[in-house]
């Protein structure tokens, strides 16, 4: 009974939701139905939808159709186009670019995105001419124009202020004005004046250190410590000059030139900043050392206003609207400095390092290594076995660590100081004024501590005479780098590129030559075991490991152990006439010739090969030169015993000045450019040439083997191109390259007596002395000499062979007829840097001085640094004689005595500037002339074989030489001549 009362329930309440259900159907319905009929409640189109329908239309777009609707024709489609187009590509989503579209670059974009923390500060430079009569104009720019309103500095000459002007009438917002107005002293009531202001929000730390005013020169300087500058530079000086127009420029640049002097020595990292209206002057003149940033005319067609600094591409000028009526343009200086920071990025660097006794376990272990094991007949297996068991046994005693290198940070840097740092910057964002004042008194106080020390282990490494720790702590306190570095941007493909370009001779040239060798003698060269021992001790423990692996280090530490079995080598590829693969291979290393390299041709292949046949090129070297004949290409001054550029340019000179003495004659000098001079050796034709000298028939084959099947690879950075083979060629890096090239130009000879051809390596020099204008034989000269390259492999640039006339005759042409080497016309130029010293065609040596000058100045600024830093003395004056001294004095003997006065007081001024710095007293040039002077007198008199040495012609008395015969103080005043002069005084 339950059951079927249970059962009749749930049917009851079934019957509910079912009715329930079909009244809301039937209520629905019927509000449809009162509900007016529209497309818009029963259809709905999204994007998708819309396109699907326009790209099924196929009826183009008419012009009707833009008239009936009131299409603007600018951005109607044409008649007959399709209502879709669709794109060619896909489009690229945001979150997939790279670059932000529309971001700028550029010295003024970056300098708008942080205005007042530049790395240099901007400048605005103008010529007021009366500023109180301008003040609304400025007051107008700095509100309308915020690059003006956010530059560091506000320069401004010819200000015409004076006393009765108080400073409230020149008064700008937000700037510190420092003005300087004329005085009696200047001799003249009104006009000139100069006037700074310092933008507040770039610097507020200012104080005026120096100012000048006479009738030729006004000037006064700032130094400026702002609230940013890169860690690199420490502090702004900055001086505002104006020179009248009528001033003497010589009395104007005086005065500057010591302050400037001054302000470089007191402050030697500072950025150092001359600008202001110099009319007809050019301070570098005086201070060559110094760049001038401002390229464009300023008044009229003429660069009046300039701005000189210390940094290198420090500031770019950009020209801006006169100020009123002023009759000069405004500057605005943009700087272009990038901090040290951002120009040189992190590198990470594998390292070798030697553990303590690592030297006396592979000592040990070499000791006891049975070398008869590895002897083989064949040459090749020996030399790879012995080289590879000697890689492999130091490589099980070294550690190689992976280290990165940080640009900025300084050796003294230790972890006390960057705890110190960190401590400073955490007591900075705590806002405590006397927490932050504490911690930033202990950070300077730490650092100046930790370069004591530093400086200590400098002065300790000089007294134990270890100059290379010496020399990296004077690089790491100057920031001195070498300019010339690998190249280590690159990938593969440049890889190789660059080593089918170096190997391009291969392919043009062919060595078919056949070398005439007499018969090979039953003696064979051979080396002793203690050459080798005394060979492998003179390594070099950092020289970098060649293509097998093995560093000097190994060589040098294992010298005793090692000598054996290297000389058993040595001796075996000496009979055999054969040099191994694995030791004529080589790693080229591209070096860019250039900072910017736009072709191929701008990198140096310098080869990186075997330390081990380094070794042995030495000993074959020291054979050949005993063996040559002592008669030997007089003319040829590279690789040669008491030889020397200096020997090379006084020679040259000595013809052509020899020569001009007699009137009518003149001198045409044609300076030879090769192309890879070394890179086209032929083989054969050097085997030739090498026999004919005397050298023994198996030396010329182990040479001709040694220049055989070469294997050549170029790495660039961590990439590295497949191995070409070649047979042509000397690898530059090798020991026995110079010498085998100028064994192969020793038979280029002048044809002609009047002409004299003159070689330093592959530097050569045609010297044509022309009597009556007749060049016939200099011609001829010069087409003999084309022949003879091309006969010898040797390719002429005619684009970088240069050609310089020198004639004194009153009645000259200036119109000498071109000379032409294979078609291509030579260019004649007025002056030539030839072998390191600039030659003018009219054997004046301004140039030579001012270039001289202007690196030796350059050198000063480290000296600074270092007497900044209580550098030794000692040390102070070590630096000066290999840095500087050595730049002044390179090849003197030749030009020293040919100078003007005013050269050499630039040159003198110079070592006085060093002599204050150092704080003791230097030797003069004049003496440093006379002592080197007759020093290299002496060393030509000893030697016979010298080319000078019959100059020397003794007068019967046997004490003194006979003077050379002078007309002019040219030929008077030249090596030789004042070399005679030095030794008849003595």
């Amino acid at each position: 009974m339950a059951a079927r009362i249970d059962a009749a329930a749930q049917c009851s309440l079934l019957q509910c939701f079912k009715c329930l259900f079909l009244w809301i159907i039937s209520v629905k319905l019927l509000l449809l139905a009162t509900i007016p009929c529209s497309a818009d409640n029963f259809f709905t189109y999204d994007r998708h939808d819309l396109l699907r329908i326009g790209l099924r239309c196929e009826r183009a777009v008419t012009a009707e159709f833009f008239r009936s609707h009131a299409i603007p024709e600018d951005i109607a489609r044409c008649p007959g186009s399709a209502w879709i187009t669709i794109p060619a590509r896909r489009r690229r989503r945001r979150r997939e670019r790279r670059q932000k579209r529309g971001c700028r670059a550029g010295a003024l974009v970056r300098l708008r995105r942080r205005p007042h923390k530049p790395p240099l500060p901007s400048v605005f430079l103008t010529n007021a001419r009366s500023l109180v009569n301008k003040m609304d104009e400025m007051r107008l720019w700095i509100s309308t124009y915020s690059d003006v309103r956010d530059s560091g500095i506000l320069l401004i000459t010819e200000t015409w202020l004076h006393s009765s002007i108080p400073d409230t009438a020149i008064e700008l917002a937000g700037h510190t004005a420092y003005r300087l107005d004329r005085n009696r002293n200047s001799g003249k009531s009104r006009g000139g004046g100069l006037c700074i202001y310092v933008n507040n929000s770039w610097c507020t730390n200012t104080k005026v250190m120096n100012s000048h005013c006479c009738p030729d020169l006004e000037y006064v300087s700032v130094k400026c410590r702002p609230f940013y500058l890169p860690r690199e530079l420490s502090v702004v000086m900055l001086t505002a000059v104006y020179i009248p127009p009528d001033a003497n420029a010589n009395t104007a640049l005086g005065p500057l030139y010591n302050t400037i002097n001054n302000q470089l020595t007191t402050y030697p990292e500072a950025v150092h900043i001359i600008a202001g209206d110099f009319n007809h002057t050019d301070l570098k003149a005086v201070l060559p050392k110094l760049h001038q940033h401002v390229k464009c005319a300023t008044r009229g067609g003429r660069t009046l206003d300039k701005l000189y600094s210390n940094i290198k591409q420090g500031f770019r000028a950009k020209q801006l609207p006169h100020l009123g009526q002023s009759d000069h343009m405004s500057l605005l200086l943009l700087p272009t400095y990038t901090p040290l920071r951002r120009s040189a990025p992190v590198t990470t660097r594998t390292v070798t390092t030697w553990p303590e006794g690592a030297s006396e376990q592979l000592q040990d272990c070499f000791e006891s290594t049975s070398w008869d094991v590895f002897e083989h007949h064949d040459l090749e297996l020996y030399t790879t076995a012995v080289l590879g068991y000697i890689d492999y046994c130091s490589n099980n005693v070294t550690v190689e660590k992976r280290i990165r290198v940080f640009p900025n940070r300084k050796p003294w840097m230790t972890n006390d100081v960057q705890r110190l740092l960190r401590e400073r910057n955490i007591a900075f964002k705590s806002g405590d004024r006397a927490l932050y004042s504490a911690a930033r008194a202990n950070l300077k106080r730490g650092i100046r501590e930790a370069k004591a020390v530093y400086k200590g282990r400098i002065e300790d490494c000089f007294q134990s005479n270890n100059s290379r720790q010496m020399w990296q702590g004077v690089q790491h306190f100057t920031n001195y780098r070498p300019s010339n570095t690998s190249a280590d941007v690159g990938d593969t493909s440049l890889a190789e590129e660059l080593n089918h370009f170096f190997a391009r001779f291969e392919a043009e040239s062919q060595d078919t030559v056949i070398p005439h060798l007499p018969a090979r003698s039953n003696h064979t060269f051979t080396v002793k075991e203690h050459e080798v021992r005394r060979s492998l001790r003179a390594v070099n423990p950092r020289k970098a490991a060649g293509p097998d692996g093995i560093g000097g280090q190994v060589l040098r530490d294992c010298a005793d152990q090692l000598a054996g079995v290297l000389t058993r080598i040595f001796n075996q590829s000496l009979f055999q006439a054969a040099v191994p693969p694995c030791l004529k291979s080589s790693i080229i290393v591209p070096i860019p010739k250039k900072t910017s390299i736009n072709c191929l041709n701008d990198y140096r292949p310098v080869a990186l090969t075997s330390v081990v046949m380094k070794c042995f090129e030495r000993l074959v070297r020291t054979h050949i030169i005993a063996n040559l004949p002592p008669r030997l290409d007089p003319h040829q001054f590279a690789y040669r015993t008491n030889r020397s550029t200096e020997d090379a340019i006084a020679t040259t000179l000595h013809i052509t000045l020899s020569h001009l003495e007699r009137q009518g004659n003149y001198a045409r000098l044609l300076f030879v450019d090769f192309s890879s001079a070394f890179n086209t050796i032929l083989p054969n034709r050097l085997v030739t040439k090498l026999s004919d000298l005397g050298i023994s028939s198996s030396v010329c084959l182990w040479i001709k083997d040694f220049l055989s099947d070469r294997s050549q690879r170029v790495r660039i950075g961590l990439h590295t191109s497949t191995a070409l083979s070649l047979n042509i060629g000397s690898p530059q890096g090798c020991v026995l390259s110079p010498l085998l090239f100028t064994l192969y130009t020793h038979d280029c000879t002048p044809v002609h007596s009047s002409n004299a051809i003159i070689k330093y390596a592959d530097d050569t020099t045609v010297v044509g002395l022309i009597s009556g204008g007749d060049e016939s034989a200099y011609r001829d000269e010069v087409e003999q000499l084309s022949v003879w390259c091309f006969d010898n492999n040797l390719t002429l640039n005619t684009a970088k062979t240069r050609e310089l006339v020198i004639d004194f005759r009153k009645k000259h042409s200036t119109d000498f007829q071109p000379l032409f080497i294979g078609g291509e016309q030579v260019e004649r130029t007025a002056d030539f840097r030839f072998l390191g010293v600039h030659l003018q065609e009219n054997l004046t040596w301004g140039i030579n001085t001012t270039l001289i000058t202007k690196k030796a100045q350059q050198r000063l600024h480290f000296l600074r640094i270092l007497r900044n830093n209580y550098i030794n003395q000692k040390l102070l004056m070590s630096f000066y004689r290999c840095c500087i001294e050595s730049i002044l004095t390179y090849c003197m003997c030749v030009w020293f005595s040919s100078c003007t006065e005013a050269n050499r007081k630039m040159l003198q001024r110079v070592v006085e500037t060093a002599q204050k710095i150092i704080g003791c007293p230097l030797t003069s040039l004049e003496d440093l002339y006379g002592s080197r002077c007759h020093r290299r007198a002496i060393n030509i008199l000893r030697d016979s074989s010298h080319p000078g040495h019959s100059l020397f012609e003794p007068l019967p008395s046997g004490r003194r030489f006979r003077a050379l015969k002078s007309r002019t103080n040219r030929l008077k005043n030249s090596f030789y001549a004042r070399a005679i002069i030095s030794l008849n005084n003595s």
